[in-house]
C-alpha cells in the first residue's frame, strides 16, 4: 500500500495544497511550526487513524473556515487505485468516500489504506496514563483486524449506559434498577471478556518483536518487558461485576472491566515510566509501534505506509541509525526540523516546507 498524492483544502495551516510522495522515502524538511506534521496527520486521517496528535476533528479545520477537505490518492491491496475523500465540518457530521462511494464510519477507512504513525506524542505511551496504553492496544486490534474495532465501540456504549444507571440509582439497587443492571452486566461481561482475551493474545504475539526492536534501537543496552495488567482476576468478568456491584453503586461508576486495565512496561526490570531515561522511553515507544506494524504485515499481508514525525528527536546518532535499519520495507514519509538529514537518510523525494510554501524535488 502507498500514498501517491495528497490534496488539502482549509486543513490546519493550509488554505489549499497538493503534494506528491515517492514510493520509497519522502523527507519533509522545514522549521518547526510550518506545517510539516499537518501533512502526515492528513494522511493518517485518511487511513482511519484520526489525529495521531490526539486533536478533535474540528481542530483540524483552518481557523475561520466551516469545513476542511482531505483527498488522498494511492494504491491499495493488489495495486488497485484508491481515492479517499474526507470532508470535516464544524456543524454537521463528517463525510467520507472511498472511490466515490460513501462510508459511514472512520474505522471503515482502516482496511482501505493502512498506515503506521510514529510521533513525539508516542512518548506518552510510556510516560502517560493507562488510558493511552489501552488506546494503543485497541488501535492495534483494529489495525490487525478492522472488525475488532467494534469491540471498543461496544464497550464504550455499554459503559455509558451502565454508568448512567449507576448514577441514577443513587447508591440503592431497587428492584427495577437491579433487573436493568443485570442486563447491562451481562452485556459488559460478554464484550469485556472478549476484549481482554483479544488484547492479551495480541500482546503475547507482539512481545518478542517489542523486545527485539527495543534491543536493536537501544543497541543492546537493556531488555524491555510488557505485561498485560487486568483489573479483575482470571475468572469471568460477570463474577467480578457481581462482586463489585455494591462498590459500583456507592461510587456510581464501573470499577472493573477492560476500561480499567493497563499494559505494564519495563526496561531492565524497572518501570519504564519512572526509571527510564527520555531516550530509553522514546526507544520503547518506537518498538511498540514497530511491533504493531509487524503484526499488520504478518496477519493482513499488507505493508502499511510509515509516517515518521520527528522521530530523531531525543535519539542519539547511534539510535537514529539503528531505528532506520530496523524499519520494515515499503513507503516511508518522515519529517524533520533539522536542515541536515542524518547520513543514513537518503530520501527519494525531498519536500521543503516554510513561509507558507511547499516545494519538492528529488
Amino acid at each position: 500500500m502507498r500514498v501517491c498524492s495528497l490534496s488539502l483544502r482549509d486543513f490546519r495551516s493550509y488554505t489549499e495544497i497538493e503534494v506528491d510522495f515517492s514510493a520509497g522515502l519522502t523527507a519533509i524538511v522545514g522549521p518547526n511550526g510550518q506545517g510539516k506534521t499537518n501533512l502526515l496527520e492528513a494522511v493518517g486521517f485518511a487511513a482511519g487513524l484520526g489525529s495521531f496528535r490526539g486533536a478533535g476533528d474540528t481542530a483540524l479545520i483552518r481557523d475561520g473556515e466551516p469545513s476542511a477537505v482531505i483527498r488522498c490518492s494511492g494504491l491499495g491491496a493488489g495495486e488497485r487505485d484508491v481515492l479517499i475523500e474526507v470532508e470535516l465540518a464544524r456543524t454537521r457530521p463528517n463525510r467520507m468516500k472511498v472511490n466515490q462511494q460513501p462510508v459511514a464510519r472512520r474505522r471503515d477507512l482502516i482496511g482501505v489504506l493502512s498506515a503506521t504513525a510514529f510521533s513525539p506524542e508516542d512518548l506518552e505511551l510510556v510516560k502517560g496514563e493507562p488510558a493511552l496504553r489501552r488506546r494503543w492496544m485497541d488501535d492495534a486490534l483494529a489495525a490487525v483486524r478492522p472488525s475488532w474495532a467494534a469491540l471498543r465501540s461496544d464497550l464504550d456504549r455499554i459503559l455509558r449506559q451502565r454508568n448512567t444507571l449507576l448514577r441514577q440509582a443513587q447508591g440503592r439497587a431497587s428492584g427495577d434498577v437491579a433487573v436493568t443492571l443485570d442486563v447491562w452486566d451481562a452485556k459488559l461481561a460478554a464484550v469485556g471478556d472478549e476484549l481482554r482475551e483479544r488484547r492479551r493474545d495480541l500482546l503475547a504475539a507482539m512481545e518478542p518483536e517489542i523486545r527485539r526492536h527495543y534491543r536493536h534501537i537501544s543497541q543492546d543496552h537493556d531488555d524491555a518487558d510488557v505485561v498485560y495488567v487486568s483489573s479483575w482476576d482470571e475468572g469471568a468478568l460477570a463474577d467480578a461485576l457481581a462482586a463489585t456491584r455494591t462498590e459500583d453503586l456507592r461510587r456510581s461508576t464501573s470499577t472493573v472491566g477492560p476500561h480499567r486495565d493497563d499494559v505494564a512496561l519495563k526496561i531492565g526490570g524497572l518501570p519504564a515510566r519512572s526509571h527510564a531515561s527520555q531516550g530509553e522511553q522514546r526507544s520503547l515507544a518506537l518498538a511498540l509501534r514497530l511491533a504493531v506494524d509487524g503484526e499488520v504485515r504478518a496477519r493482513r499481508g499488507v505493508a502499511p505506509v510509515l509516517l515518521l514525525d520527528d522521530v530523531f528527536s531525543e535519539l542519539d546518532a547511534g539510535r537514529a541509525a539503528a531505528l532506520l535499519e530496523t524499519l520494515p520495507p515499503g513507503q516511508r514519509i518522515l519529517t524533520t526540523a533539522s536542515p541536515v538529514l542524518p547520513a543514513s537518510v537518503r530520501p527519494d523525494e525531498l519536500i521543503r516546507v516554510g513561509d507558507g510554501t511547499v516545494s519538492s524535488g528529488p
